[in-house]
């Protein structure tokens, strides 16, 4: 599958898609407290999703079980929801998601405090949104792909950080995972040149330790390899012939 650039009538879909997951965000981040199981959450997000008209563009996709990817603290990503999993003070829970709207996908993840966190946590979390933001100052027409890698790579790992390897953003359209990949590192290509009409869902995954991730036995949840915190921030973007548009946002 090559990149897709969208049409006039594709974006105005994919806005509307991302409009309404930025809601869904919203409402879930002010329901998170203290007590809560991992699946309450993945419950009350689908519930949103299907009463804003949409389909969740999680569920059964390659077999995940779930509409919200829900991890903890050391998880990175992609953590299964169940009702033991209970979420208590202090951690720290990364919500991804993503809305199917009239055959458009929208992607964002969040990560939010329980409660009061530590100081480290916080810093984490706010470092792994702001190196998105550091990454899309290069999300302009001309530019190439490795420009927003690197820019991310650099501003996390002037903290310390650990930015993953193992797991990378995507293009997005009519499917969730399209041409092309995003890495949040450098590489040694350019990368494609972006073009307006691109739609890219460009995702930081920031550990306070190593970059070294592992997967769980149930074959979905990536945690950090020392158990060190790790934060998650995605949006979907569109490339225009300015600053790009954070369509779930």
């Amino acid at each position: 599958m090559s990149v897709t650039i969208k049409s006039a009538r594709e974006i105005e879909l994919m806005r509307e898609a991302g409009r309404i997951l930025a809601k869904v965000h919203e409402e879930l981040e002010k329901a998170i407290h203290p007590g809560m199981s991992t699946l309450d959450i993945d419950r009350l997000g689908e519930k949103l999703i299907r009463e804003f008209g949409c389909v969740p563009s999680f569920k059964n996709y390659n077999g995940y079980p779930a509409s919200i990817c829900v991890s903890v603290n050391d998880e990175v990503v992609h953590g299964i929801p169940n009702k033991h999993h209970i979420i208590k003070e202090g951690d720290i829970v990364s919500l991804d998601a993503g809305v199917i709207y009239k055959g458009y996908h929208s992607d964002a993840a969040r990560t939010h405090a329980v409660g009061t966190i530590s100081p480290e946590a916080q810093k984490l979390i706010d470092v792994t949104r702001q190196s998105f933001f550091e990454g899309i100052k290069f999300a302009k027409a001309g530019n190439h792909l490795n420009d927003i890698s690197s820019a991310i790579q650099a501003y996390a790992e002037s903290f310390g950080y650990g930015v993953v390897r193992d797991l990378v953003g995507h293009g997005i359209g009519s499917h969730l995972h399209e041409e092309p990949e995003v890495p949040n590192f450098a590489q040694k290509r350019k990368g494609i040149k972006l073009v307006p009409g691109m739609t890219l869902a460009v995702e930081p995954m920031i550990n306070i330790g190593t970059p070294n991730v592992a997967w769980m036995d149930d074959d979905w949840t990536v945690v950090t390899k020392d158990h060190s915190l790790s934060a998650h921030y995605e949006n979907t973007i569109l490339i225009t012939e300015g600053e790009p548009e954070i369509l779930s946002l």
